[in-house]
């Protein structure tokens, strides 16, 4: 299949004009980070072309397709929801080999609406889980620039050493780079109490716990995120939704 040639599209550096990774997560798609793989993929045009990361575009003037899809351009308002996610489900809107996705789980009321996960969580995991359609938010969210810590309380199928704490905050060394924790809290009370940690990541590789534990002759019996930036998660039941003010997405950026 015969690649279009590149075009310029209508925008040049008006006012109106937006980065188009930028635009397609203010549609609801995908996450910014998501949107420029996209990109790279050449699954992204612009007015037929082949589009490019940092891109800019017009809404409602350039045509941007993502996947052969047209994207109308909409004004939606922006809805943030954090969810207890359970185990057994994943954080994907349409997974074919999977048959529980979050988005199963969601309310009636926000289930038209083009939601999407800021910072996954994997199938077997659990806890804190923000979902949402304000594209900027979950960029600020999950690039590595923002330095947000998540929290993550985990049980290991053994008792901890000192030596894996000392690897874990030192770095692990895996065949796509180094893993690594921003601080380890041994968990001082409940049941098997030397079992359990707090872990620390300000970043977010996919698994980064769990390889980062195997790599050690561990593994994760149990992990649930806990907090993102200042916000706990308090309350929610297993499965439970609730929608976030502004005064907790502000949180969420602490």
């Amino acid at each position: 299949m015969a690649i279009p040639k590149k075009k310029q599209s209508a925008a040049a550096d008006t006012d109106n004009s937006v980065r188009l990774q930028k635009f397609i997560a203010d549609q609801g798609i995908c996450s910014r980070r998501k949107a420029e793989e996209l990109i790279l993929q050449l699954e992204v045009t612009v007015n037929g072309n082949i589009a490019e990361i940092g891109q800019k575009i017009i809404p409602g003037k350039d045509v941007v397709a993502v996947k052969g899809r047209h994207i109308v351009p909409t004004e939606n308002a922006t809805i943030t929801l954090m969810m207890n996610k359970p185990r057994g489900y994943v954080c994907s809107n349409d997974d074919p080999f999977n048959e529980k996705t979050v988005f199963d789980l969601l309310p009636k009321q926000f289930r038209k609406e083009r939601l999407f996960c800021v910072g996954r969580l994997d199938k077997d995991s659990q806890g804190m889980l923000i979902l949402t359609n304000d594209g900027d938010l979950a960029h600020k969210i999950t690039h590595p620039s923002s330095q947000i810590v998540k929290r993550y309380l985990v049980t290991l199928n053994r008792p901890y050493t000192p030596e894996l704490i000392q690897a874990m905050l030192a770095g692990v060394e895996t065949e796509d780079g180094l893993l690594k924790a921003d601080k380890i809290i041994p968990s001082k009370a409940g049941f098997k109490k030397d079992y359990q940690m707090e872990i620390h990541i300000s970043h977010g590789k996919k698994r980064e716990i769990r390889r980062m534990v195997e790599a050690c002759d561990f593994f994760v019996h149990r992990l649930s995120r806990t907090q993102i930036g200042a916000l706990k998660m308090r309350n929610i039941p297993i499965g439970g939704i609730t929608k976030l003010s502004r005064k907790e997405i502000d949180l969420l950026l602490s």
